[in-house]
């Protein structure tokens, strides 16, 4: 099982936030984790840290020898094809050829302010996105109209380091997109938010059988909320409130979000202790079934039950607690799951 860490913060970050995310690229770096991961968030405090992660990539490529450089993710019809293999070759040879993206679709509209012509069709967008920045990545070129309405075909510049691009999708937990990603020939980037370990097993088979032969095994990635420390209860205590504060706001953005995600709740219909009670539910969900919570020899039976559905990598998402020396302290911890189930 590949360990890394991943960063969603729900805070501005900050000087302080950036940090966490410097200092604990470095720890990842010098101490066998595979990757690094930061996402794209626009307009909202909730991950409003990372607008764009060929940026915060960059920043980790420059303080970092060894650590993949991932993107989680590109939400691809934001962004012109040509500007996505611009940014990120120039990170690749900033890092020495360490870069792999993770696409999405997207799925809020206000982000689409950027691509307000994308919306509607942002799946097909999408999948249009990652075969034109594949085709880009190895060299070759995209036809587009300049500005004066000229057909031209363009490459992109500079050249990457390593030719081949490491792709993922990013699942939310749709059977669907695990498919899709496995006729890609792509990695599955996805979460235990919505799904159960065993419905996740069932979708990672489903990508298995859809990959083309040249493609397989393929690579399945998981995010996990995570903390670890030396006393179970003492973890639950410094977790509660800000993991809480996580799901607060993350439950606002899911029932702000488009229609097909969850049809049949209104948001109006919620009153303040019905978030209350669906947060304090969460929680205690997520605290013992859902994320890496406890001490590394407790946590590392999750871990073996996540290989065995199919998992090759937990991404461990570690920012949501907004004090950085309270997590960095924990990263020695999480050190020790990864020799524990090495």
């Amino acid at each position: 099982m590949d360990f890394g860490l991943f960063y969603f913060a729900n805070n501005s970050a900050g000087t302080n936030g950036y940090r966490l995310l410097l200092e604990g690229a470095r720890f990842a770096d010098t101490h066998g984790f595979t990757s690094v991961w930061t996402p794209e968030r626009h307009f909202h405090p909730f991950g409003g840290a990372y607008p764009n992660p060929a940026v915060t990539g960059a920043a980790v490529a420059t303080a970092t020898e060894r650590v993949q450089i991932r993107a989680g993710s590109v939400v691809a019809p934001l962004h012109h094809p040509l500007r996505i293999a611009e940014e990120w070759s120039v990170v690749d040879n900033l890092a020495g050829g360490r870069v792999g993206l993770s696409f999405a679709s997207g799925w809020h509209a206000a982000d689409f302010a950027l691509a307000p012509h994308n919306y509607e069709d942002r799946k097909n967008v999408l999948a249009r996105t990652i075969a034109d920045v594949r085709e880009l990545w190895r060299g070759g070129t995209l036809e587009v109209a300049d500005g004066g309405g000229e057909k031209r075909r363009l490459r992109a510049y500079p050249d990457p380091v390593r030719r081949e691009l490491p792709v993922w999708l990013t699942a939310a937990g749709n059977p669907d997109t695990f498919r899709e990603a496995g006729e890609m020939g792509v990695g599955v980037l996805t979460h235990l938010l919505g799904q159960t370990v065993e419905e996740l097993a069932q979708k990672i088979a489903l990508y298995r059988e859809a990959l083309p032969e040249e493609a397989r095994p393929g690579h399945v990635v998981l995010m996990l909320h995570t903390f670890l420390g030396t006393d179970r209860e003492a973890v639950r205590e410094v977790v509660r409130e800000p993991f809480s504060a996580y799901l607060r706001n993350s439950l606002g953005l899911l029932l702000k979000a488009a229609g097909d995600i969850m049809p049949d709740l209104d948001p109006e219909d919620l009153t303040p202790d019905d978030v209350d009670f669906l947060v304090s539910l969460g929680f205690e969900k997520y605290f013992e079934t859902g994320g890496l919570f406890g001490t590394p020899e407790e946590c590392a039976e999750l871990v073996r039950t996540v290989r065995a559905a199919g998992v090759d990598e937990v991404a461990c998402l570690i920012d949501f607690i907004d004090d950085a020396d309270t997590v960095l302290g924990g990263l020695e911890h999480l050190d020790r799951l990864r020799r524990l189930v090495a």
